[in-house]
């Protein structure tokens, strides 16, 4: 319920102060702090690019929310410490990802890690 608020001015008069019409601007509002907090959850989802997808979908890699979910705490960890493009890697898969970005950028499976040079990556992370 939201009622009146009576404020004591400098003056040391008491005045009536309506809450549905009081707002704070700034930066600290409520408001804003939750806008933020909510935008910086959602950039934390890993998006795969075409390319990711269609190299998941040949090499047989299936993309589960468990799957996404690991990338995403590889890519928070690897932002932590100002890594740019990561191998993430687990026993049997292998993830090229973008952190500024979020994005993976290829996907590999065991038979093709194997043979492969990784190259311009800053960080490795271990899903």
């Amino acid at each position: 319920m939201v009622g009146s608020i009576h404020a004591v001015g400098s003056n040391g008069l008491t005045g009536q102060v309506d809450a549905r019409r009081t707002q704070t601007s700034g930066e600290g509002n409520f408001g804003s702090v939750l806008q933020q907090e909510l935008a910086r959850t959602q950039t934390r989802q890993v998006a795969f690019s075409k390319h990711a997808l269609s190299r998941a979908e040949e090499r047989g890699i299936e993309v589960t929310p468990t799957l996404l979910e690991r990338l995403g705490d590889s890519v928070e960890r690897a932002q932590a410490k100002g890594a740019t493009n990561i191998l993430a890697l687990d026993q049997s898969l292998a993830f090229i990802v973008n952190v500024p970005n979020n994005r993976v950028i290829t996907a590999l499976s065991e038979a093709e890690m194997k043979d492969s040079i990784f190259t311009n990556i800053d960080g490795a992370v271990f899903l």
